[in-house]
C-alpha cells in the first residue's frame, strides 16, 4: 500500500501557460526576407536547370514574412520554373528533393490551384501526384495545418 506523502515538489508544471488564451505568435525578423531573386531564376532556367532554379526558389521561399507582395512574386517565380518542367522530368525533380522542400513544394502546389491560370492545373496535378507519391500524406497534412502560408 503507497503512503500518503505530503512532498508537492513533483507540482511545477503550470497548466494555465498552455491555455489557448495565453497564446503567442512567435516574433520573426522580417528584415531583408525578399524571396527568390527572378532574375537569378530566368538565368537558371535559360541555361536549361530548371532542376537547381526548382531547389533555388523552394530553399529561398519567403515562409517568415507577412508582406503579400513578396509572397505573390515567389509564387509566381514557382510557378514559372513548374510550367516549365516536361512531365516526363518532374519525377526526377522531385526525388532530389528533401522532405521540407518537399512541403514547400506542396505549399505552392495548393497556392497554384488557387488562382489558377490556362494549362497551370493539369501540370499542378501532375506535380501534386509525384510529391505525392514521394512524400506521403504526411506532406498534404503538414501543408494544410502549417500556421506558415506562402
Amino acid at each position: 500500500m503507497a503512503k500518503p506523502s505530503r512532498n508537492t515538489a513533483f507540482r511545477k508544471v503550470d497548466v494555465d501557460a498552455y491555455s489557448e488564451d495565453n497564446y503567442v505568435e512567435e516574433s520573426v525578423d522580417e528584415a531583408g526576407v525578399t524571396g527568390p531573386n527572378d532574375a537569378e531564376v530566368q538565368g537558371m532556367m535559360a541555361k536549361n536547370r530548371a532542376t537547381d532554379a526548382l531547389q533555388y526558389v523552394l530553399a529561398n521561399s519567403p515562409l517568415n514574412t507577412k508582406d503579400q507582395a513578396v509572397k505573390d512574386r515567389a509564387l509566381q517565380s514557382v510557378l514559372k520554373v513548374l510550367l516549365s518542367f516536361k512531365a516526363a522530368e518532374i519525377e526526377a525533380a522531385v526525388k532530389s528533393l528533401d522532405q521540407n522542400k518537399l512541403d514547400v513544394l506542396m505549399k505552392y502546389i495548393y497556392r497554384g490551384f488557387e488562382s489558377p491560370s490556362e494549362g497551370s492545373s493539369a501540370q499542378l496535378l501532375i506535380w501534386h501526384e509525384k510529391v505525392l507519391a514521394a512524400a506521403g500524406l504526411g506532406s498534404i497534412v503538414r501543408t494544410l495545418t502549417d500556421r506558415k502560408r506562402v
